[in-house]
């Protein structure tokens, strides 16, 4: 990645109570990549250049070498959640899509993946009904994630690798 001398490059974790100067808010997709050049909500073009394997979850501040703030907003996205207070069924759910693996985000009585028709259909033929929603998308870190997942702004906040859908939908 070239950039040029007045390109902010933020590098490294912010302390949690760090005041941003900035957001860029982004897709999951972009949120999961180490080196990234996109406009922040301020207009001004920035880029991230980070440890690879790693997520940047929304509400996580990052720092340049100039101490300028950078929070990160996980940006609204095409879901589809699949409910059930049932969690015996929420938990078939889950393993058909992970059986597939799927990135999936699990909550209170739902799951939701980002969306895809083929999955939508599979979930209805196994019985489920499938909400399409805009919102933003915060999946599982899965079980091989390096340290866990914390929100310490030390550096802590860990996410594993994620699975990059390397299936043909």
């Amino acid at each position: 990645m070239s950039t040029h001398t007045d390109l902010p490059i933020f590098d490294r974790r912010a302390h949690a109570r760090a005041v941003p100067d900035f957001s860029l808010t982004l897709s999951f997709e972009q949120r999961s990549k180490g080196r990234l050049r996109a406009f922040g909500d301020h207009g001004r073009e920035i880029a991230l250049m980070l440890e690879r394997g790693h997520v940047l979850r929304g509400g996580t501040l990052l720092t340049g070498p100039c101490g300028d703030v950078l929070l990160v907003r996980a940006a609204p996205e095409r879901v589809s959640e699949v409910r059930s207070h049932v969690p015996r069924e929420l938990a078939r759910a889950a393993y058909h899509l992970g059986n597939r693996h799927v990135s999936l985000q699990i909550g209170d009585a739902w799951l939701r993946y980002l969306g895809d028709h083929v999955l939508d259909d599979m979930m209805r033929g196994l019985g489920f009904t499938v909400h399409a929603l805009e919102a933003p998308f915060e999946p599982e870190s899965g079980a091989y994630a390096p340290a866990g997942h914390s929100h310490d702004g030390h550096g802590g906040h860990s996410h594993g690798p994620r699975d990059t859908h390397g299936h043909e939908h």
